[in-house]
């Protein structure tokens, strides 16, 4: 098990207003909007969650840093847990044409809102039951997911990933390294239930018995 990390360059281009955040609209009624995972979090308002979740392409320099690291190649089967409306998966497809890609992820509204050329490859699921047989894929990654579980459910997503991967495993959750990072997450997130540093994370991924790499996003 390995940190790396491919996702913080995304990441720290969002600049975020923090305040704004819990002081423009009451944050529980937002929280509570946002966990329907329906229009409202991906195509509504940003205080809702993504205001507006369109490809842009922005996650081409992520996927091609993923297929050099992990040495990924045409007929590997990919599983992306979490897959929103797919846009990982439709890059992993032009830059390793040949892949099979598989997604799974809880919101219908983001399954029916895929693009056209992937929705076949995607369906409604929740992580911590993954319909897929034991190692089934070469990668399974799954992007700023698994901290939308509570903690027992964490370890049963883990543990899934385990199951299904048969070669490399990548996941990415939302941490923090000190108070003013907590207090920044817990002011920005919405579907989160688990706040936890770097240290407690990794104790999960060990009582999951989970092998493969990750990495961390920050709220500086």
């Amino acid at each position: 098990m390995a940190y790396v990390d491919f996702i913080s360059p995304i990441h720290n281009k969002t600049k975020r207003d923090y305040l704004a955040r819990v002081n423009e609209y009451p944050k529980a009624e937002a929280i509570t909007i946002a966990k329907r995972y329906d229009r409202d979090y991906w195509d509504g308002d940003r205080k809702f969650g993504y205001g507006g979740f369109r490809y842009d392409g922005r996650w081409m320099k992520v996927v091609q840093a993923i297929v050099q690291h992990y040495g990924i190649k045409p007929g590997d089967k990919i599983l992306d847990v979490g897959c929103g409306k797919g846009f990982l998966l439709h890059d992993f497809t032009e830059v390793v044409p040949g892949a099979e890609i598989q997604g799974i992820d809880i919101s219908e509204y983001a399954i029916d809102n895929a693009q056209e050329e992937i929705k076949p490859f995607l369906q409604t699921g929740n992580a911590i039951a993954l319909p897929f047989e034991d190692k089934s894929f070469d990668l399974v990654v799954s992007i700023n997911t698994i901290h939308n579980l509570y903690c027992y459910d964490v370890v049963k997503a883990l543990k899934e990933i385990e199951r299904v991967g048969r070669r490399h495993k990548y996941i990415v959750v939302e941490s923090y390294r000190n108070e003013q990072e907590k207090v920044n997450m817990m002011y920005w997130v919405l579907t989160g239930e688990c706040f936890f540093a770097p240290q407690e994370w990794e104790w999960f991924f060990n009582l999951a018995g989970y092998s493969g790499d990750h990495s961390f996003i920050y709220f500086e």
